[in-house]
This record gives C-alpha cells, sequence and structure tokens, in this order.
C-alpha cells in the first residue's frame, strides 16, 4: 500500500502551471494529504492568492497524477484559511524560480515591508540591485513587473505574502 510520504512525492511531479520549473511542493500550495485507503485520498490546497486562476488547473493536475498513480476517489480541498504566504515556498523551488528568470520573494532587509516600491529586488539576470519597479502587476496578478538599471532587462518579481 503506497504511503502519505510517497504521495507527496508524487505531488513533487505536478508543475504550478504559471512557473513550470517548479512543483506545486516548491510553491506550497499543498498543505495536507489524506490517505484514506489504497484507492482514496484528500488533498488540501491554498491558493496562492483568492480567486487565483491558476487553482483550477492545479486541481486538475494533481487529480490527474493521482489517477496515474491508481487512485479512484480523489478528493481537492480548496482552503482559503489560513492564507498562503510566500514563507511556504522552498527554498529549492525559489532558487528554481531564480534560474528560470522570476526574482524570487524576498523581505527588504532594510524595511519592515513585504512589497514596496523602495524595495531593492535582485535582477535575476544579472544579479544586480539596482532596479526599479515599473508596475505592481506583471504577468500575472501574484508578480509585480521590475526593470534592472544595470542590464537593462524587464523582469517578474514574485511578490511576497503573509
Amino acid at each position: 500500500m503506497v504511503t502519505e510520504k510517497e504521495i507527496w512525492q508524487y505531488m513533487e511531479e505536478v508543475a504550478d502551471p504559471e512557473i513550470p520549473v517548479i512543483s506545486v511542493i516548491d510553491l506550497g500550495v499543498v498543505r495536507k494529504i489524506e490517505l484514506i485507503d489504497e484507492q482514496s485520498v484528500n488533498v488540501t490546497i491554498t491558493p496562492t492568492y483568492s480567486g487565483c486562476p491558476a487553482m483550477s488547473a492545479i486541481s486538475i493536475s494533481v487529480r490527474l497524477k493521482l489517477i496515474e498513480k491508481g487512485f479512484k476517489n480523489i478528493n481537492v480541498i480548496n482552503q482559503l484559511s489560513p492564507s498562503w504566504s510566500t514563507d511556504w515556498m522552498t527554498e529549492e523551488g525559489k532558487q528554481k524560480m531564480k534560474a528560470y528568470g522570476i526574482a524570487p520573494p524576498t523581505k527588504n532587509p532594510s524595511s519592515d515591508a513585504l512589497f514596496s516600491d523602495e524595495q531593492n529586488v535582485e535582477c535575476p539576470q544579472c544579479g544586480s540591485t539596482d532596479t526599479r519597479l515599473i508596475s505592481q502587476f506583471g504577468s500575472t496578478a501574484c508578480k509585480a513587473m521590475y526593470q534592472c538599471n544595470s542590464c537593462h532587462e524587464p523582469f517578474d518579481y514574485f511578490k511576497c505574502h503573509h
């Protein structure tokens, strides 16, 4: 019989639809796995933002992965509370995100602000922190658009959320 630990490993094979280089485990949206019996499982997920359009795709991908692994009764539960936090992301996921060209979330060490116009976000292309905010919203609502003043490349910054 499969174990809950193995199901967590299966979820590492489920890619985030908006950032395909990270898994739903890296993103921290899988909150709980409950193995009912050898054919039944409950998976609790929390959206990064309420109304996140990617959550339905994540739910479908979770179901498909578990069907592929032999499960027949799959219940994906959307849990809004506690709200998702970037603290739930894995460090490995943040590094994969950076290598993909998206600046991972960081707290501004010079202030208590989690996101502000003053934040020096590191450019994922050249590593410079001489960057500027272009728009509070990037390619998705969970990202902001920045531009590097050193290499002049625009890039998404995955916003902090606590």
